[in-house]
């Protein structure tokens, strides 16, 4: 599609807690929209005031109750020309935000999307947890029930991957305990609370600590990170990953009889069990 004559939808981060921390950018945006969607108006509006911006264009709503029916009329504005600029309550739109269904309309219909770049929690929580910051997965918000909730932790239990997680504060003492459960009791984390708030608190410490904490009551938006899974200890890695280790150095160009030492070593387990591995996942996918 021609998209020469489409406007651009712009997708703004703003602060998630002090409005200090808004880009410049931000104010600049708000006040040339076209069009401003707001998860909500009144927030908008208030943070505004606190820029010291005037909201350019017409501001409409669009959050979770809406998102569905809005979005076309959004797009229709964006096909004729218009600067649309989608802020959500905190943060980037889109991430565990309403906007992830505007942007794929508007890719879709080969519309501009650009990002005005701001605050994250995510990313604020993880700089401050004081775990390992180089490999994480963002995992939004649990399930609420109980039976799901755990279910969603078993799936990423053995992923040793630093994991993040949005919470409501009614909810953080039940999804504490339920991480000390799967993962283990002693599995490191930090609870961030009204991060760049008057009362930002970050608490770190072993999950069960943290879940018996947390029953006394927590109160604030509340992002939890936790540790990933350790490294396997001698002897307790399961065949398929031998067999993918002694595969991973083949592909690199060493005899296979040199990968099954070399992964015996590092694995700690005699070099016939890595063979028999081998032996029996190569005649398994015969």
């Amino acid at each position: 599609m021609n998209s020469t004559a489409a406007g651009v939808l712009v997708l703004a981060g703003t602060p998630i807690g002090d409005p200090a921390d808004a880009p410049p950018r931000l104010s600049e945006e708000l006040a040339g929209a076209d069009v401003v969607a707001a998860e909500d108006t009144r927030r908008l509006r208030r943070l505004a005031q606190a820029l010291q911006v005037e909201v350019g264009g017409r501001i409409v709503s669009y959050f979770e109750g809406n998102e569905a029916g809005r979005t076309p009329e959004l797009v229709d504005a964006l096909l004729g020309g218009a600067r649309v600029v989608l802020v959500t309550d905190a943060g980037m739109p889109s991430v565990s935000d309403p906007g992830y269904r505007l942007v794929a309309a508007a890719v879709e219909r080969g519309i501009r999307v650009t990002a005005v770049p701001g605050p994250s929690a995510v990313l604020t929580a993880l700089a401050l947890s004081g775990l390992p910051v180089d490999r994480f997965c963002f995992e939004g918000f649990l399930p609420r029930k109980a039976g799901e909730r755990a279910g969603r932790l078993r799936e990423v239990a053995a992923d040793r991957r630093t994991l993040v997680y949005f919470e409501a504060p009614h909810r953080i003492a039940d999804a504490l305990a339920a991480m000390a459960e799967v993962f283990g009791a002693e599995r490191r984390a930090a609870v961030c609370r009204e991060l760049t708030k008057t009362y930002e608190e970050v608490r770190r410490g072993p999950l069960e600590e943290l879940a018996r904490w947390a029953a006394e009551g927590v109160r604030g938006e509340i992002t939890v990170v936790v540790e990933g899974a350790p490294e396997p200890g001698p002897g307790d890695l399961e065949p398929a990953e031998l067999v993918r280790r002694v595969a991973a150095r083949e592909e690199a160009g060493e005899r296979r009889k040199e990968a099954i030492a070399a992964v015996a070593a590092e694995a700690g387990v005699p070099k016939r069990d890595v063979f028999d591995a081998v032996v029996a996942a190569k005649h398994g996918g015969a």
